[in-house]
């Protein structure tokens, strides 16, 4: 038996209800509950806990932790999630093993995107 288990990924946002739109609207993450100060998602066995930062800073533009995610049709989720305020980090790149993108989320979290072949 495990002594201990994952619970959840917990960010720190400066605005909570925006930023679980842009997990909800942008990956299909299903939400559970969303506060001002507080949000729930999950996507299959993955929860991300969305917390409001204590001051304004939250993630400068440099290292921040990376969550991946495994897509469909990556030109379609970048799109979505550029017009909810991601930016693409460089461009699309495509592998053999299939495409692959680095996004920076509105509060500056990296997310990388991978479409097999």
């Amino acid at each position: 038996m495990a002594t201990a288990s994952f619970r959840w990924i917990l960010q720190l946002h400066r605005d909570v209800p925006k930023a679980a739109r842009f997990y909800a609207q942008g990956l299909d993450f299903s939400v559970n509950v969303v506060t001002l100060r507080w949000a729930e998602l999950h996507s299959g066995s993955l929860k991300i806990a969305l917390m409001q930062s204590p001051s304004d800073h939250v993630a400068e533009k440099g290292y921040s932790s990376l969550l991946s995610f495994t897509v469909t049709d990556i030109n379609t989720t970048v799109t979505k999630l550029m017009a909810l305020g991601a930016e693409l980090d460089g461009t699309i790149k495509y592998e053999i093993h299939g495409k692959v993108a680095a996004m920076r989320c509105p509060d500056g979290y990296m997310l990388g995107l991978y479409e097999a072949a």
